[in-house]
């Protein structure tokens, strides 16, 4: 059986990505990484460049959007709706003042916003108010998705694609799954299977080693990892930012609700 693996630096880390059976090509893989390239250029805030950047610095005005990025914005703005707003795509305008993301111009905007403040009509969008969207916590795995999408398009018979620790498995393929914590051990979470993971971590101030802060958690000092399930990994990958900053007390029901299911520490 024919077995492909390769790596490229694109959404601000490492992606990896392996794909098997007897369709399984070098061309294939091209196209994969061709699909997350194209959520990277869409949907950076880092980027000035970005049609997501043009979109934040223009709020009020009616844009024509490519249909990923409209996709993106739909389930990024119905999760930030169904979780109550643990997950909430508009907090870029916190983050820029926090000065964890580039500030690319436009009018002063809000620290944060509502679901409600992005408006979407056939394939236009819209900003209703000066809020800055940042899709850094669903975008990687929706990446992740688009490139596995071209890899069964394509015939591969299995294959799994590793966005800096958001992972998404198909086929007859079963990977351990282990997590780095704070001190740089290794956890095991145990193995994946057609399904997806994806990890954040919360911590009580930003850290310029790591490149994303989650806004809106409690201030204490220890820094903890949440890992995710789900199928989709948009899904796994938004759904870590609920785990992070929900209740204990309601945390494993409201994942549920939502598609997902907290992966904690194999037993021996």
């Amino acid at each position: 059986m024919t077995e492909i693996r390769r790596m490229q630096p694109l959404l601000g880390t490492y992606v990896e990505i392996g794909a098997h059976g007897e369709a399984a090509s070098d061309a294939l893989v091209t196209a994969a990484f061709a699909a997350v390239r194209n959520i990277h250029d869409l949907a950076s805030f880092q980027s000035p460049d970005s049609v997501l950047t043009q979109l934040n610095r223009n709020p009020g005005v009616w844009m024509e959007l490519p249909c990923h990025l409209l996709r993106l914005l739909r389930i990024a703005r119905e999760m930030t709706r169904r979780s109550d707003g643990l997950f909430n795509c508009t907090v870029g305008g916190d983050l820029v003042a926090l000065g964890v993301l580039p500030d690319h111009g436009g009018p002063p905007a809000l620290l944060r916003g509502e679901a409600d403040d992005i408006e979407l009509q056939g394939r236009q969008a819209r900003l209703r108010c000066p809020v800055r969207i940042t899709l850094d916590g669903i975008a990687k795995g929706f990446a992740v998705d688009r490139a596995i999408a071209v890899l069964r398009h394509g015939g591969a018979e299995s294959a799994w694609v590793n966005a800096g620790g958001d992972l998404r498995v198909f086929g007859d393929l079963q990977l351990p799954v282990q997590r780095r914590e704070a001190d740089e051990s290794l956890t095991f979470l145990g193995h994946v299977r057609d399904a997806a993971v994806a990890s954040s971590v919360l911590r009580s101030s930003p850290d310029t080693r790591y490149p994303g802060f989650l806004v809106g958690g409690a201030a204490e000092s220890e820094t903890r990892t949440w890992t995710v399930l789900a199928r989709q990994a948009w899904r796994a990958d938004a759904l870590t930012k609920v785990a992070a900053l929900a209740a204990d007390d309601r945390r494993d029901a409201l994942l549920e609700k939502l598609g997902g299911i907290l992966l904690r520490p194999a037993l021996p």
